[in-house]
C-alpha cells in the first residue's frame, strides 16, 4: 500500500488537491483511503465519502494534534492495509505552524497558499521544512509576481522540495501531483519507523487543566519571554 502524509494549514486547499489527485487514481481503478485528522470539527469526511473513498476520521480535542496524530498513525495504516487500500493518504491541518506530522522514508506534501502572506514559508517550521512536496495553492487569485515571489520564499526555506502550482478547483496541476503520489513508498506497518523532526513539547500547569494565570500557578515545561 503506498502512504503519504499531507499536511498544511487550515483552509490552505489541502482536501480540493487531495480530491483533485484521487479523482485521477479512481480513474485508474485504485481503491483509496483517506485518515482526515483535525481538531474540533470537520465535514471534509463527508466529502471523501461522496467520492466513494473509504475514510476514517479523527479528532484530537483537547489533546495536542500531533501527538494525537503520532499515537494513532500506526493503526490507521493497518486499517488500510486490512481494507486492501491501493493508496492511503493522512491529511492534517499544522494548527500552530510548528507541527511535524511527517515521517522519515514517507512521502510527505505540504500544502500552503498564495493568500497567506508572503512571510508565512518562514513562519510554518518543520512542517514544510521537511516536506518532500510543497504544493502551493490559490495562484489565480493573486499575481504572477505575487506567485513568483512566493515560490521564492518557499524554496529558500525548502530548496530540496519539489514545488508545485496546483488550482484545486479546476484540477490545473494535479496530473503531475498524481504521478509522484504513485511514486510514494509501498509498505505494510509504520512499526519502528521515525519521525522526521520532534513534536511540540510541553508539560506545564496549563497542560493538565489549569486556567489561572500568574507565576505561581506555572509549573513543569515553561518558557519566558526575555525582558
Amino acid at each position: 500500500m503506498h502512504f503519504l502524509t499531507v499536511s498544511g494549514p487550515p483552509s490552505s486547499g489541502k482536501t480540493s488537491v487531495i480530491l483533485r489527485v484521487i479523482e485521477a487514481l479512481q480513474a485508474k481503478q485504485k481503491k483509496i483511503g483517506v485518515v482526515k485528522y483535525d481538531c474540533l470539527m470537520t465535514e471534509d469526511d463527508l466529502r471523501y465519502a461522496k467520492k466513494g473513498v473509504l475514510v476514517k476520521k479523527g479528532l484530537s480535542g483537547s489533546q495536542c494534534p500531533d501527538h494525537y496524530f503520532v499515537s494513532n498513525i500506526e493503526a490507521c495504516v493497518k486499517w488500510g492495509v486490512e481494507n486492501e487500500c491501493d493508496f492511503l493518504i493522512s491529511e492534517s491541518a499544522g494548527l500552530c505552524n510548528r507541527c511535524s506530522p511527517h515521517i522519515k522514508d514517507i512521502t510527505a506534501v505540504c500544502v500552503i497558499d498564495n493568500l497567506s502572506g508572503i512571510n508565512t514559508p518562514r513562519k510554518i517550521g518543520p512542517m514544510l521544512k521537511s516536506a518532500d512536496i510543497v504544493v502551493i495553492t490559490k495562484g489565480d487569485i493573486v499575481s504572477q509576481a505575487e506567485r513568483e515571489v512566493f515560490a521564492s520564499r518557499v524554496k529558500q526555506v525548502n530548496p530540496g522540495a519539489v514545488i508545485m502550482n496546483i488550482n484545486g478547483i479546476t484540477g490545473q496541476g494535479a496530473f503531475e501531483l498524481t504521478t509522484l503520489f504513485e511514486e510514494a513508498s509501498d509498505i505494510e506497518t509504520l512499526k519502528g519507523m521515525r519521525l522526521r523532526f520532534s513534536m511540540p513539547s510541553a508539560l506545564c500547569s496549563y497542560c493538565l487543566g489549569e486556567t489561572r494565570i500568574g507565576d505561581e500557578y506555572q509549573t513543569g515545561n515553561v518558557r519566558k519571554m526575555e525582558s
